[in-house]
Parts: C-alpha cells; sequence; structure tokens
C-alpha cells in the first residue's frame, strides 16, 4: 500500500487536472474568472494542456497585463503565438489567431499528408490542410474531404484551392465580418502583409466580435462607449458617459434658443406650446428609424458606392408619407384642442401643424441617413451618439418650422 508507483498525484498535478477539466467546459469569461485566484505557472500549466484555440481565446479575454505575465510561463506553441497577436491592434484579426495547423509543402504526397496527420487525428480537430513555400508563404488550401478522396498518387498541388481568400493580420474586426457574410468558411487563414501564414481564425470567433459590437452599438448611439460593462467601476462609467452628456447639453441649448426666438408667438397662441413636444418627439423617432436602418446597412455591407442617393430619396419618400398621414391626425387633434380652448384661427392653426409635421418628418428622415454617413465620411464609428446630434437636429428644425410658419400665417 505504501508502493510509490500507487501513490496519489502530487495536490498540484491533480489541481491542474480539475482545472483544466473545469476550463475546457466552461465559456472562456467563465475559465477567466475560475483562473483569476490561481498563481502565473498553475495558469500557464493549465492554458498548455487544454486546446490551442481555447487557450488562445482565454488570453485574449484576460486583462492585457495578465496575459502578458503568463506568456513567459506558456507553452512554447502557444505563449510564441500569443506574442505574434499582441504585436496587432485589439481590434484586429491578428489578436484573435490561433497557431496554424497541418502545413505541407505543396508538392507533398497526398498519401503521405494523411499518415503523417494520423498520429495527431484525436488532439487536432483538423478542417483544413494549408500549402505553403519553403518560406511559410500560404499557396494553397485543401478540405478534409479533398484529401480523402484524392487519387492514391496526387499531391496537395493537384487537389489543392489556388490563391484562397484569406486575411491580412492587421484587418479591422469590423471589416472583417463584413467580408465573411457571403462566405461561410468554418475557418479562415491569416497571413501578414508578405503573404506568409501566421495564424487562423475561426468564423464562430468572428461572429461572436460581431455580436459584441451589436450588442454595444445602441449604448454608442447615446454616448455609452462598449468598453462599459456592468462590473465597470463607477468612476470609469463616469468618465466614459459624462462628455456625451455635456455635448447633449451644448446641442440642448440650441433647441431652446429656437423656442426662445419665437417667445413672442408662443405668448400669443398658447396652443402652439402644447404641441411642441408632439412635433419633436414624432420627428425624433422618424429620424431613429431611419438611422437604424441605415446603421443595419453599414454593419452589413449594404451600403455600396452609389447607392446612398436611392437611401436619401427613399427615406425622404418615407419621411413625406409619414409626416403626411401623422400630420392630418396631428392637425385634428390641434383643431379639436383650439375650439376646446377658444384658440383663435384654429383652422390656420391645424394647417400650421400639419405642414409642420410633413416638412419635419422629411427632413428627419434624411439626417437619419445622413448623420451615420457623414460620421463615417469623416472616420468616426457612425454609430458613435449619432442618436444625439440627430434628435438636436430634429428638434431644431420641427420646432423651428411650427413656431415660424405660425409667426408668418397666424400671429
Amino acid at each position: 500500500m505504501n508502493d510509490p508507483a500507487h501513490q496519489a498525484p502530487a495536490p498540484s498535478e491533480q489541481r491542474i487536472r480539475q482545472l483544466v477539466m473545469s476550463v475546457t467546459r466552461r465559456a472562456p469569461l467563465d475559465s477567466i474568472t475560475l483562473l483569476d485566484h490561481e498563481d502565473d505557472e498553475t495558469v500557464g500549466a493549465v492554458l498548455t494542456r487544454v486546446p490551442p484555440a481555447l487557450a488562445i481565446r482565454i488570453l485574449g479575454s484576460m486583462p492585457q497585463q495578465r496575459a502578458q505575465a503568463l506568456s513567459e510561463v506558456l507553452s512554447s506553441r502557444i505563449g510564441e503565438q500569443w506574442e505574434v497577436n499582441l504585436s496587432y491592434a485589439p481590434e484586429t484579426i491578428g489578436r484573435i489567431m490561433e497557431p496554424p495547423e497541418a502545413l505541407f509543402d505543396p508538392a507533398s504526397p497526398v498519401a503521405e499528408v494523411v499518415e503523417r496527420l494520423r498520429p495527431d487525428a484525436d488532439r487536432q480537430q483538423l478542417t483544413y490542410v494549408y500549402a505553403v513555400d519553403a518560406e511559410q508563404r500560404l499557396q494553397g488550401v485543401v478540405a478534409m474531404r479533398e484529401l480523402l478522396f484524392a487519387p492514391a498518387d496526387a499531391r496537395l498541388r493537384d487537389v489543392m484551392i489556388d490563391q484562397p481568400f484569406h486575411f491580412v493580420a492587421n484587418t479591422p474586426l469590423d471589416e472583417a465580418t463584413r467580408a465573411v457574410l457571403q462566405r461561410h468558411y468554418p475557418i479562415y487563414p491569416v497571413c501578414d502583409e508578405q503573404g506568409v501564414l501566421i495564424g487562423v481564425v475561426r468564423g464562430y470567433a468572428l461572429f461572436e466580435q460581431q455580436t459584441i459590437a451589436l450588442s454595444a452599438q445602441p449604448g454608442r448611439m447615446v454616448g455609452v462607449e462598449k468598453e462599459e460593462h456592468v462590473s465597470t467601476p463607477w468612476f470609469t462609467c463616469l468618465r466614459l458617459r459624462h462628455p456625451w452628456l455635456q455635448l447633449n447639453l451644448l446641442t440642448a441649448f440650441a433647441a431652446g434658443a429656437v423656442v426662445g426666438l419665437f417667445e413672442d408667438t408662443i405668448a400669443s397662441v398658447v396652443a402652439l406650446a402644447a404641441f411642441l413636444p408632439v412635433l419633436a418627439g414624432q420627428c425624433g423617432n422618424t429620424g431613429c428609424q431611419a438611422l437604424a436602418v441605415t446603421l443595419r446597412g453599414m454593419t452589413l455591407n449594404e451600403l455600396h458606392p452609389g447607392i446612398h442617393r436611392d437611401v436619401l430619396m427613399k427615406e425622404g419618400l418615407l419621411g413625406a408619407c409619414n409626416g403626411l398621414l401623422v400630420g392630418v391626425t396631428a392637425a385634428v387633434g390641434m383643431l379639436v384642442y383650439a375650439h376646446v380652448t377658444d384658440a383663435a384661427s384654429p383652422f390656420l392653426l391645424a394647417g400650421v401643424v400639419l405642414v409642420a409635421m410633413c416638412a419635419s418628418c422629411v427632413i428627419s428622415g434624411l439626417s437619419g441617413a445622413v448623420v451615420p454617413m457623414v460620421l463615417r465620411r469623416l472616420g468616426a464609428d457612425p454609430a458613435t451618439a449619432s442618436t444625439i446630434f440627430l434628435t438636436t437636429a430634429t428638434d431644431v428644425v420641427s420646432m423651428g418650422l411650427l413656431l415660424g410658419l405660425a409667426t408668418l400665417i397666424v400671429a
């Protein structure tokens, strides 16, 4: 019973095995929480034993300082790949690369390639074989199915896809996601600017990044940065949010100034004051609808060159139709309200509301499409605080039109 050969494994080894089993069954963020209180050597040992793809994903989700410290205790293969990943910007393909597997010379016989891959079949989840030259430049890609059905005397160059689609490592993630919307490959090769194969990225990893970006888009529209989460410290949230609130306040002054210009008109036709928020709210919703559709088109890469004019014409037409329909309802409401309050010129007021609503909705729809297009042209994120700019434009235009028309016709 005291035979050393039958002794239980050392506690550290047992702990590592437990962690490996737990990490392989969890999502990367849950794995980080699990490993957070472990020392670097333990975490390095765990990440060395899990699949390389999972290890890279966990490292990519960790705070950068911890991930850099771990790179020194990781196995050479994962550590070297992580060092390569760190040389690229956070929002690029290079940051989510995995080590490339199954690299062979194009002249390699297919039968030999299969035999060399066979011992690692249980350890690796192989989808493609990559043909590279002596300098590791990507020459072609071969699916496992092609290897299976290839003639016995075939070579890789006979069955490979020449000049396969690949990413350059410094490609931004949002651009890469748009590029794969029409390509549904499980894995994409990643090369440097010289065409050297330096990694691969899985399709689901790209769509994970897109899901994160889409979940952050509604927040960016009102000035909430995508770096903010429910667990973000309050001071960091304040630093991220407050500048946009100050900007929103300044733009609100613009809408307030418009109302101030027509103070005498409001004083003489009090009924107009009741319809200012109605008009502003309706036009704001019209603009937000156009904004949402335009941002979706940008995300899905639907705004091709030359289509911008068609988009603006469509949103202008929709604004006119919607404005006319809701304008009739609002005009009837103004007519009833004017009669109830004994306001002068009720039919003229109703006509002012109808014209102002129709014109404001047209301008709001156009603004909803133009704001993200202009932001993109200026090199900014089209979603960033776009609602703030749009709301200011719709408030100023709608209130200005209503009060301006009332001043010319009624007051």
